[in-house]
C-alpha cells in the first residue's frame, strides 16, 4: 500500500484582528481561498484550523470554541486554565510511569508531561487524523521511546490498554470535537472500562465542557462507576476539570497534599496549592 500523504497546510493572511495575523488551513494551494475564508467566518467550514497573532498560536475547531493555545515564546507551557487544572491528579499520584490520552488537541498536556512528568511513557490517542496534521505547527515533539501518538478511537484504545500487562496508572480525557464530546465516551460502559483499565492506584482525569446537562450526566456516571471517589474543580470558563480514582481505600491525606502542592509549584510553576484548595472544598461538599 502506498504511503498517506500527509495534508497540506495553507497559511493564509487571517481574516480576524490584524492584518499581520495568520490561519492555517488543512488546504491545497490552488483552493478558492476566499471561499474558504468565508466559511470560516460563517461558521460553516468543518475542519480544525489554527489562528496565529505572532505570540500565540490558536488551535480552533469553530471560532467560537478555542481547543488549545500555546505560547510562541514557550511553547511547552500550559496556557488555558482548564489544561493547567488537568495536571492536579499529580498531587495524588507523584511518579506516574504510564499516561494514556484521549484526545490530542494542539499537544499541550502531551509536551507538559513529556518535559515535567519525569520518565513516564505518553501514548495519545487522536480520532481526527486532521488534528494530527498540525502537529508541527504546536512543536510536539517526535514520536520516540517515551511519546507515541496513534489515530484511532480513544475508547477502543482503552480496552487494549485494560487488556495489556502494563497498565495506564493515568487516563487524562479531553476528547473533543466541533460538536462537544465524543459519542464513543458518552455512556456509563465507556467510564467503566476506564476503571478497569487503570493500574490498581490509578487516576482518570476528564475535562467535561458543553452544555450544564451534559457536563452534570457526565459526572453521575463518572461518580456512579467510581464509587463516588471523585473530586472535581469549576472552573469560570464552564469547563468542570473531574478526577476519579480506582483504589477502593481512596482517603487523601490533604496535609501532606498540600506540602507536596507547594514542591510541584515550585517545579512546574502552576498553581498547586489552588488545585488542592479546590479539590479538598470539592471533597467536604461531597460529604456534606
Amino acid at each position: 500500500m502506498p504511503p498517506v500523504e500527509s495534508p497540506s497546510i495553507l497559511v493564509l493572511p487571517s481574516p480576524f484582528f490584524s492584518d499581520s495575523d495568520t490561519i492555517r488551513l488543512l488546504e491545497s494551494p490552488d483552493c478558492d481561498a476566499d471561499q474558504v475564508l468565508r466559511q470560516v467566518v460563517s461558521g460553516a467550514y468543518d475542519k480544525p484550523f489554527v489562528i496565529d497573532d505572532g505570540a500565540t498560536r490558536t488551535l480552533h475547531f469553530s471560532l467560537s470554541l478555542i481547543q488549545s493555545s500555546m505560547s510562541l515564546k514557550d511553547p511547552f507551557k500550559l496556557e488555558l486554565d482548564y489544561t493547567q487544572a488537568m495536571m492536579s491528579f499529580l498531587l495524588f499520584l507523584h511518579r506516574p510511569k504510564n499516561i494514556l490520552m484521549l484526545g490530542l488537541g494542539g499537544g499541550s498536556l502531551a509536551k507538559f508531561c513529556y518535559r515535567h512528568v519525569g520518565s513516564a511513557r505518553i501514548t495519545v490517542v487522536e480520532i481526527d487524523p486532521r488534528v494530527i496534521a498540525f502537529r508541527d505547527e504546536f512543536e510536539l515533539p517526535r514520536d520516540d521511546a517515551r511519546l507515541l501518538v496513534i489515530e484511532g478511537d480513544g475508547a477502543d484504545q482503552v480496552i487494549r490498554s485494560g487488556q495489556a500487562e502494563d497498565k495506564p496508572d493515568v487516563i487524562m480525557m479531553d476528547a473533543f470535537d466541533r460538536h462537544g464530546l465524543s459519542g464513543s465516551v458518552s455512556s456509563t460502559h465507556f467510564y467503566q472500562t476506564v476503571h478497569d483499565a487503570l493500574a490498581g492506584r490509578g487516576v482518570m482525569v476528564a475535562n467535561l465542557a458543553g452544555e450544564k446537562n451534559d457536563r452534570i450526566e457526565h459526572l453521575a456516571m463518572i461518580a456512579d462507576v467510581f464509587d463516588d471517589r471523585v473530586l472535581s474543580i469549576m472552573l469560570p470558563d464552564g469547563n468542570d476539570i473531574v478526577l476519579a480514582f480506582r483504589a477502593p481505600g481512596f482517603d487523601p491525606r490533604w496535609r501532606e497534599i498540600a506540602n507536596q502542592a507547594k514542591a510541584l509549584r515550585a517545579r512546574t510553576g502552576l498553581d498547586f496549592p489552588k488545585f488542592a484548595e479546590r479539590l479538598e472544598r470539592s471533597r467536604r461538599l461531597r460529604y456534606l
